[in-house]
């Protein structure tokens, strides 16, 4: 690894670099007369030390450039500032110090800082918040050692790079890693394909398939989404564990296999054990070591150093020019919460860098969603067990209704606020306590009701009103369960869908979705809002949802949508 110097102070800089050549680290330095930027990408430095004054222009340049390539920074400054560290801290550096500093001191430093920058580069996981330092350096403790790791954590904040960063430091690095979704299998084909099956073993079983545990033997298996494995195979993943051998489906043969497991969750699995859900002593077995991933929004620190990442990843990638974002836009995403952690925001920032518009992106660039604090577009759609028996063939189908409802729902949020703003629901009218939503263009009374009849605009105890009850969005006052969650009636009819002119835009789509409906009436819902959005166009509602003309057909058949 590299050390890149600055010879703005020449004595402390001619120094450093002796000691770090006698110490076996390579150095390159650079002046403030050459090309700083021909320089960085020629010696490809993995740490910077700054000699000079901080502020002069060779350093700011050097720390604009370092929030491009991702560099650690150590900064010299000529006094005592602890405002000054705190303020570079966000930038990067690995810290700031007076000068002079002794060499054995600043010795230490840089191998700390190699260290960690080579940790970064090897487990993939970019920031400079104190959660990622602690997750970086707890990598690095439990890497060597064989223990079974339980790896907890939103989705979406890079539980599959952590497993993967612990098999590359550890004594398996050289033997297979496999990776496992659980939750994608089928619960028919869940011990298939952890434990293998002998031929003939059911119905299709040819010849004799090894199961991933067999496949990652000397090395390590990921299972991912472990919260959703079934009861049955919970008791077989125990044994291999505890006694380190296997049974094939349908074979009575056993066989030793060495595999470091490391599973994944996004659920509080001690819940789902105080449930009944999942075996206490499997959670105990999976939970030697415990990692927890904090969630984007508990480090908005880091998110300025992922974007500049992603945006130089996708630049290259697909050969787009980036002219950089604004510190208003830095300050949305900032201030944004991620549901979808960082898959959310490398999702956005791949969308900014193929839709740039050729200058800088400022804050009216950002995604309206993103600056009001809604459900972003960019969000990953996650199907867990509930839904895994949908992903058959049409299971693109699924993904179709999921992202069509997030997009209905920005437009229904849209839409009341222009109806609120128009006075629609002013109590003179007895509209905001009684039944009525809206009113059409004659005048006439629009009502969202749901199949049993209830009004979904009602107030609720406390004389609050309810408000369109939509993906994402949680209403007040309402019934809680012993779990804290609120409490709603199941619908499994039909979704009255109407259509509100909105002031300056065509007849808008908008539907009421409750918690508790069948995907069937979900779909259902979504099919006829997008056919009252393109006035009863069979093909651009097609369009618009995803799906083909024909399955449009066979969908409308099925659900007895009138064609006219």
């Amino acid at each position: 690894m590299t050390v890149l110097i600055t010879l703005a102070d020449v004595e402390p800089a001619v120094r450093l670099n002796g000691l770090l050549e006698a110490a076996g680290i390579e150095t390159a330095m650079v002046s403030p007369l050459d090309d700083i930027r021909s320089e960085i990408r020629r010696s490809k430095p993995n740490l910077i030390v700054l000699t000079g004054a901080i502020a002069d222009p060779l350093n700011v340049l050097l720390v604009k450039e370092q929030l491009w390539e991702g560099l650690a920074v150590i900064g010299l400054a000529d006094v005592e500032d602890p405002e000054l560290r705190e303020r570079f801290a966000s930038f990067g550096f690995v810290d700031v110090f007076p000068k002079p500093v002794e060499p054995d001191y600043l010795l230490t430093l840089v191998r700390r800082g190699l260290d960690r920058q080579r940790l970064v580069e090897v487990t993939g996981l970019i920031g400079q918040s104190d959660a990622i330092r602690e997750v970086l350096v707890k990598i690095e403790q439990i890497a060597p050692v064989s223990s079974t790791v339980l790896v907890e954590g939103e989705s979406g904040t890079g539980k599959e790079l952590v497993a993967r960063a612990i098999h590359r430091l550890s004594p398996r690095r050289n033997k297979p890693f496999i990776a496992v979704n659980v939750g994608a299998l089928a619960e028919t084909l869940v011990e298939s394909e952890l434990f293998g099956h002998e031929k003939g073993a059911f119905t299709g079983a040819a010849e004799r398939r090894l199961g991933r545990f067999e496949l990652a033997n000397g090395g390590t298996i990921f299972l991912d989404e472990i919260g959703e494995i079934p009861p049955a195979t919970q008791v077989r993943l125990l044994r291999v564990l505890e006694e380190r051998e296997l049974t094939r489906v349908g074979g009575s043969t056993p066989i030793n296999v060495d595999v470091r497991v490391v599973a994944a969750t996004n659920q509080p699995l001690r819940q789902r054990v105080a449930d009944g859900l999942f075996r206490s002593d499997l959670y105990y077995r999976l939970n030697v070591l415990n990692m927890y991933l904090p969630p984007l929004r508990e480090r908005p620190d880091d998110i300025p150093i992922l974007v500049r990442r992603f945006v130089r990843d996708y630049s290259a990638q697909h050969e787009r020019p980036f002219h950089g974002i604004s510190a208003e836009a830095m300050q949305l995403l900032v201030s944004y919460s991620w549901p979808g952690n960082v898959r959310e925001l490398r999702n956005l920032v791949e969308s900014m860098v193929v839709l740039a518009p050729g200058r800088e992106i400022g804050a009216g660039d950002i995604p309206r969603e993103i600056r009001e604090g809604g459900v972003s577009r960019f969000l990953p759609v996650h199907v867990g067990a509930v839904l895994r028996g949908a992903l058959t063939a049409d299971g693109r189908e699924l993904d179709f209704i999921v992202r069509s409802l997030v997009e209905l729902k920005l437009q229904v949020e849209e839409l009341r606020s222009r109806v609120q703003s128009a006075g629609a629901f002013g109590d003179a009218d007895g509209i905001g306590g009684g039944d009525v939503a809206a009113r059409d263009g004659g005048g006439r009374a629009i009502v969202q009701r749901d199949a049993a009849g209830h009004n979904m605009m009602d107030r609720d105890a406390g004389g609050r009103d309810g408000g369109f009850r939509s993906i994402g969005g949680a209403t007040q006052g309402r019934e809680l369960g012993g779990n804290g969650r609120e409490v709603y009636p199941r619908v499994d009819g039909p979704v009255q869908v109407s259509a509100i002119e909105a002031p300056g835009s065509a007849s808008p789509a908008v539907v009421t979705i409750t918690p508790g409906m069948t995907m069937a009436a979900i779909e259902k819902a979504a099919i006829q809002a997008a056919l009252v959005e393109t006035r009863g166009n069979r093909r651009k509602a097609a369009e618009m949802l995803g799906i083909g003309e024909r399955t449009m057909y066979r969908k409308l058949r099925e659900y007895e949508i009138p064609l006219r």
